[in-house]
């Protein structure tokens, strides 16, 4: 993951987390989800810092993210069955409360 625990150099602007519940079949075939690489993480509490924008398809799990230096506050969440796409320089707190797997890609720079 191209995510670091170091907080350094976060970005404070309008970053923000998009969520897309239930994606159809036809957009993850067309955006070739199988062929991404995949991740996994067991429940935790992670501090993570996005250097490049990542989507990400859910294959399990279930997720709360606290943003942090940004205008939203309030914590977002997602799980499975779900296409999120997580903006580049975005520091967040993330609280696994179900073990994640997931595919994902990272935008190039």
């Amino acid at each position: 993951m191209d995510a670091q625990s170091n907080s350094n150099s976060c970005s404070s602007s309008n970053l923000r987390i998009i969520v897309q519940n239930n994606p159809s079949e036809a957009q993850l075939s067309e955006l070739g989800i199988n062929f991404w690489p995949k991740w996994a993480c067991s429940p935790g509490i992670y501090q993570l810092k996005f250097d490049a924008e990542e989507t990400c398809y859910l294959l399990r799990g279930k997720v709360k993210v606290y943003p942090k230096n940004t205008k939203e506050m309030a914590p977002v969440e997602f799980g499975a069955g779900d296409l999120v796409i997580i903006p580049k320089g975005l520091c967040c707190t993330w609280d696994v409360t179900l073990a994640v797997d997931k595919y994902y890609k990272f935008q190039p720079s």
